[in-house]
């Protein structure tokens, strides 16, 4: 997939969404200086052409008893097609996982795994994770503390 080519005012409108992503298209029109129909014309492309690919609301975890954050390491038996896709299909139902990336190094997978707290943890780890046949090692980390949250992606200048 290659990149979209931007101009000035879709980068405004994509930093402005990402930092507030609620406000209704008069408001987002008013801020890059459009008019609210050409504003929305602008971020239906946007959605159309997949640069923006959905909205979604940010949650507090604690907020509803997920207090406990994870980074499980996790290495594959082996990477046959079969075994990591069979891998891919349990992470993905999985709602513990709530991110999972490939990765290069010793280790194939780094999942960010979000739970009530240890006894959840642990009932995640050995009944789903450790469970799975193409489980060959993993390996955790417990978030003490956030530093920084994901806050958007930095924009190309235009």
């Amino acid at each position: 997939m290659s990149a979209i080519e931007l101009d000035r005012i879709d980068l405004v409108l994509l930093a402005e969404l990402q930092r507030a992503g609620r406000q209704t298209h008069a408001e987002l029109a008013e801020r890059v200086h459009l008019s609210a129909s050409a504003c929305l014309r602008r971020v239906q492309r946007l959605e159309r052409d997949g640069v923006i690919v959905g909205y979604r609301a940010e949650v507090d975890p604690e907020r509803l008893g997920l207090g406990l954050q994870a980074f499980v390491r996790v290495q594959l038996k082996s990477h046959d097609a079969e075994r990591i896709a069979v891998f891919a299909q349990q992470v993905n139902a999985w709602p513990e996982v709530v991110a999972c990336h490939a990765l290069t190094g010793d280790m194939d997978y780094l999942l960010h795994v979000v739970v009530g707290g240890l006894e959840h943890f642990s009932r995640f780890l050995l009944d789903k994770l450790l469970a799975q046949a193409e489980v060959a090692d993993v390996n955790s980390s417990f978030v003490l503390r956030t530093v920084k949250r994901a806050q958007g992606l930095e924009l190309p200048t235009g």
